[in-house]
């Protein structure tokens, strides 16, 4: 038997900062997380032409040739806390997008009635 509860992930270093100069040689910084890894790209943002971010299937979610690292870490943020956010899965009748199990549209509210009676 465990002594505590397993932690549900893992970071294993395999998110890669690559950091970029025209004068110098490439660097590149394992990171454990996404949270390392953009201090990594603020803490070296200005000394190099261009940081990366790639993500553990070795696809590139950042590049500070295209967004600025605060505004892809305020999106990062906010996806990551959508995700987060489990809301029961709910199939309207009427193909609302905006109609959940615990907030119905107006259609589906009324059709809740009317059966009720």
């Amino acid at each position: 038997m465990t002594g505590g509860l397993e932690p549900t992930e893992a970071y294993d270093g395999s998110i890669t900062v690559r950091l970029l100069d025209d004068t110098a040689r490439a660097e590149e910084h394992g990171c454990g997380s996404y949270e390392e890894a953009i201090a990594v790209v603020k803490a070296n943002q200005h000394d190099v032409t261009v940081a990366k971010i790639e993500d553990r299937d070795e696809n590139v979610v950042f590049t500070s040739a295209d967004m600025d690292i605060e505004d892809w870490e305020r999106i990062w943020r906010q996806e990551k806390r959508r995700q987060s956010v489990h809301v029961e899965a709910y199939d309207c009748t009427y193909d609302s997008v905006s109609c959940f199990a615990d907030d119905l549209c107006v259609q589906c509210e009324i059709d809740r009635v009317q059966d009720q009676y």
